[in-house]
């Protein structure tokens, strides 16, 4: 199979939200001799790392504005990444390049998540541009199969795996989320548009008040993507902050799903979990 990456056109956009996966896909491009040019949004990309690569600043809206920087900069292709709150369309300054497609934006909000990124992505398209996953510009992001930790899942944490898969894939149809904690074959809670990070703390407090009576370090956080989601966009994430989560819920690990779930700052996850002694798996797809 031809690398895919020797078909990317240079420079490359980056539509940067929150986090520092914007900039870890970034030096993943550059040293693959490849210009990253990062398309900062306002409030949610991280004004001060920001300032170490070439870029632009957005406000969310200004798609317009964002069309010519990007022709202007020469990049064809783009990368969507980073953690974004989901605007109201009432909160957003739309500039008349927006107002332009305004119809289709509309419809990609009649959804969840995945519906609104596959409908804006579109919009991308429709002016010429081709929109790219981790899988295209930076393998090197993306989870392994395998056990990354000395901490390993028994028999019955693997029963609890493949629940926690088979109520992802159960609620996928309604693009609600891609996350779930099962403890001892429990279903306890379920991401909603809170996040990984709202998850577990309410897991947290479900077992401060008693509600979850499972000794601590029994439990599994699963997360993958929805079936049918668009892989391009809003991948499940795993780093050091999903470690300080799991700990603060007292669950015995994490499971995703390989080659689909992009992972920040490896090196102090596995630390951050052999540490606490709680493991991080990727399934097989």
């Amino acid at each position: 199979m031809t690398d895919p990456l020797l078909q990317i056109g240079a420079p490359v956009g980056i539509i940067a939200g929150g986090g520092t996966l914007p900039f870890a896909v970034a030096d993943s491009l550059a040293a693959r001799g490849l210009t990253p040019v990062l398309f900062a949004l306002k409030g949610s990309c991280d004004p001060e790392r920001v300032t170490a690569y070439r870029h632009h600043w957005l406000r969310m809206g200004a798609f317009g504005r964002l069309l010519r920087l990007l022709r202007d900069e020469g990049c064809r292709d783009l990368v969507f990444i980073g953690s974004l709150v989901r605007p109201a369309l009432s909160d957003m300054r739309l500039d008349w390049g927006a107002i332009k497609v305004l119809p289709a934006v509309l419809a990609a909000y009649r959804g969840g998540d995945d519906h609104l990124l596959t409908g804006v992505g579109r919009l991308f398209e429709r002016h010429g541009f081709r929109l790219l996953g981790l899988k295209d510009v930076a393998t090197d992001l993306l989870m392994p199969a395998g056990c990354l930790t000395r901490a390993a899942p028994d028999a019955g944490v693997e029963a609890d795996i493949a629940k926690g898969r088979a109520v992802l894939a159960a609620l996928s149809p309604f693009d609600i989320g891609q996350g779930c904690v099962v403890i001892d074959g429990h279903v306890v809670a379920v991401e909603d548009t809170g996040g990984t990070d709202e998850l577990l703390r309410r897991v947290a407090q479900l077992r401060d008040s008693r509600r979850i009576r499972a000794k601590p370090g029994h439990g599994v956080l699963v997360k993958a993507p929805k079936t049918g989601q668009d892989l391009r966009f809003d991948l499940p994430a795993l780093g050091p902050k999903t470690i300080e989560g799991l700990i603060t819920a007292q669950l015995g690990g994490v499971a995703v799903v390989a080659g689909h779930t992009v992972v920040a700052e490896p090196q102090e996850m596995i630390a951050a979990a052999d540490k606490a002694g709680v493991f991080a798996i990727g399934m097989p797809a």
